[in-house]
């Protein structure tokens, strides 16, 4: 089988949960870091999938490996090439497929329930699956693009997950570990302490119950991540 190609934005937001996923059903994958300056590569040939991780930045940036990266998603969606989107990953599938992306009307960071919509392709993706407690970190969200489906919602953010036949899009993130976790808090400490939100936990609230809390969500990124994978050339 091709690699799965998995797109780093930061340092600190790689692949987490998802490349062990990986590696336990012996997938072979290639981490591609931008932040490190790695280019996009310019053709999908190389790939079975297409994999984008968060970043801090927006898609609406003026940064030159923006554009790459949609048009790398455009060529996939277009050859059936499987691509799957966290957070801004999600978003660069939106904006890629036709949607927009834009602020949110509150920041939503912490761990928070979502809702599985009740429609035939979410139960494809979530089973009988109704809800779950996950986590988030965006400012920003996307619309749903022309054709996809809506598959997830929370309180404060109606797009949590779009479905695009073999395609799957999420402003969440499903791919934590307990690591990834501990050093976004520690990043971002101080924004944290700082916004009063009801949509925004604190340190303190994050950090509770964090192995129980990341073993269930693990259990539905696996349930999420086999239905992807099987769809992989």
């Amino acid at each position: 089988m091709k690699p799965i190609a998995i797109f780093r934005h930061l340092p600190i937001e790689g692949p987490g949960y998802f490349a062990t996923f990986l590696d336990n059903n012996h997938i072979p994958w290639r981490l591609i870091k931008i932040d490190a300056g790695e280019p996009v590569p310019d053709h999908i040939h190389e790939f079975s999938g297409l994999v984008f991780m968060g970043g801090s930045m927006s898609v609406n940036d003026d940064l030159p490996w923006i554009e790459q990266e949609l048009s790398l998603i455009r060529q996939a969606t277009a050859h059936n090439v499987p691509v799957l989107g966290h957070c801004l990953g999600g978003q660069l599938m939106a904006k890629a497929l036709g949607g927009k992306v834009s602020a949110s009307l509150v920041k939503e960071m912490g761990w928070g329930e979502v809702s599985v919509a009740d429609n035939p392709v979410a139960r494809e993706w979530f089973g009988d699956l109704t809800g779950f407690n996950c986590f988030h970190w965006h400012g920003e969200a996307f619309s749903i693009p022309e054709g996809a489906t809506s598959i997830l919602s929370s309180p404060y953010c109606e797009n949590q997950a779009f479905a695009l036949g073999v395609h799957l899009g999420m402003q969440c993130h499903v791919e934590m570990t307990e690591r990834l976790v501990i050093d976004w808090c520690s990043v971002g400490a101080e924004e944290l302490a700082n916004l009063d939100e009801p949509s925004v936990q604190s340190l303190e609230e994050i950090e509770k119950d964090l192995p129980a809390r990341v073993a269930a969500l693990n259990a539905v990124a696996d349930r999420l991540y086999r239905q992807w994978i099987v769809h992989l050339k």
